[in-house]
């Protein structure tokens, strides 16, 4: 067995980059951008008025004038309008262009309209309340730099930028994979020895978050059919994601098969509970890389939020966020293996502290509902104590910092 940085390593040395494809603009949410995004024009294109009021030639002030003969009326997306003497002056509404001419906005708010005429009520700074024309950015100039993940933010500004259709990165394709005779469909109702299947959906979930929509498979504990049936995935997938058949019992045929298909095994057991049995390999000839988890709910979901996760950020080219959380209880640490406890986070005084969530081992899957996440504690010969700073893993988007 290894132990869990090792392993944590061996996956992340085989990240990939499965390309980039073009999907429409609201498509385009949560994934990852692929080309650097430029300006196409000044933003703002435009002197553009930034309040309701009227449009003026600071001169004019500067040569006592207070009233200003009102000559037109501006809405945002007129054409841009000639000012046509200094002592005039225009109403102008807010994402106007600002007449020629003219180099003030004066709020509403500050002028006194009568008989066609507006009465400064004081006197304005010059150049206030205008949103210069390439102030922001000028065009050419990089907006949005590639790898970044979008976000609603992006959004708009691809929008306007005029980006109907972005390069994105690729995901892999990919299959989860459950196996066992005890599972059965959720519309079923389980005989005695029977239970629903979980794993299949909870990963499907996940990586639904991911933006990446799997296709599923199960499979019975009968090792022809597990071996046509992964020898026909690993032909059309990146990445396979199985739950389950990677233990010791007689059942468990997955790591003998993977042999037999001549996928190789990075590794097979990991010092770490729960997940202590993951198994990780890649079809050389096809590149596809096998995240083979234990069957047990918190196992897969552990192994997923620990190593899959990471992975895929990486492969993506993004930025993997380490969170520390402190312990509000002391938890010692015996033995070989590192430990991934279920907590509950909450913010007290701007820090992030962590409960331990009552749980009754890796088959316990209720409690991962009542959990944000897993803390990780390393072996070590003292034990954690309170106000020990831990590495935390999130497993719930709202949370991912």
């Amino acid at each position: 067995m290894i132990t869990f940085q090792e392993a944590y390593l061996k996956v992340m040395a085989h990240k990939q980059d499965y390309g980039t494809e073009e999907v429409e603009l609201l498509k385009s949410m949560d994934r990852v951008l692929a080309e650097d995004i430029k300006a196409d024009r000044d933003f703002p294109p435009f002197d553009r008025a930034t309040k309701d009021g009227i449009a003026i030639n600071y001169a004019a002030i500067k040569n006592g004038i207070k009233e200003f003969r009102i000559e037109a009326v501006l809405a945002a997306g007129s054409p841009k309008y000639k000012l046509k003497s200094e002592n005039n002056c225009v109403e102008i509404m807010t994402g106007a262009v600002v007449p020629e001419n003219a180099d003030t906005i004066v709020m509403y708010e500050q002028i006194t309209i009568k008989n066609g005429y507006a009465i400064l009520d004081k006197d304005p700074n010059q150049g206030q309340e205008i949103h210069l024309q390439g102030s922001d950015e000028l065009q050419g100039a990089i907006v949005l730099n590639k790898h970044k993940l979008i976000t609603a933010s992006e959004i708009g500004v691809l929008a306007a930028v005029g980006k109907a259709k972005v390069l994105v990165k690729k995901l892999p394709k990919s299959t989860i994979i459950s196996t066992g005779n005890e599972l059965v469909d959720v519309q079923e109702t389980p005989l005695p020895h029977q239970i629903r299947k979980s794993n299949i959906y909870s990963l499907y979930a996940a990586l639904a978050e991911e933006k990446i929509v799997p296709s599923q498979l199960h499979l019975n504990d009968e090792k022809e059919e597990i071996k046509k049936e992964i020898k026909k995935a690993l032909n059309e997938n990146d990445v396979l994601l199985l739950s389950g058949g990677v233990s010791k019992g007689k059942f468990d045929y997955i790591p003998d098969v993977l042999a037999e298909l001549g996928v190789e095994k990075i590794f097979h057991r990991v010092l770490q509970r729960p997940g202590k049995p993951f198994w990780f390999g890649i079809q050389k000839e096809t590149r596809t890389l096998i995240f083979s988890f234990p069957g047990n709910p918190a196992s897969t979901f552990a192994n997923y939020h620990l190593y899959f996760k990471d992975w895929l950020k990486g492969s993506l080219s993004l930025s993997i966020p380490k969170i520390n959380v402190i312990l509000d209880e002391s938890i010692p640490v015996t033995g070989n293996l590192t430990l991934f406890l279920r907590v509950k986070i909450r913010m007290e005084n701007g820090q992030l502290l962590a409960d331990l969530v009552k749980e009754n081992g890796s088959g316990d899957l209720t409690s991962l509902a009542q959990s944000d996440g897993f803390i990780r504690l390393d072996p070590k010969e003292v034990p954690y104590s309170v106000g020990e700073l831990v590495p935390f893993s999130p497993t719930r988007r709202t949370i991912s910092l």
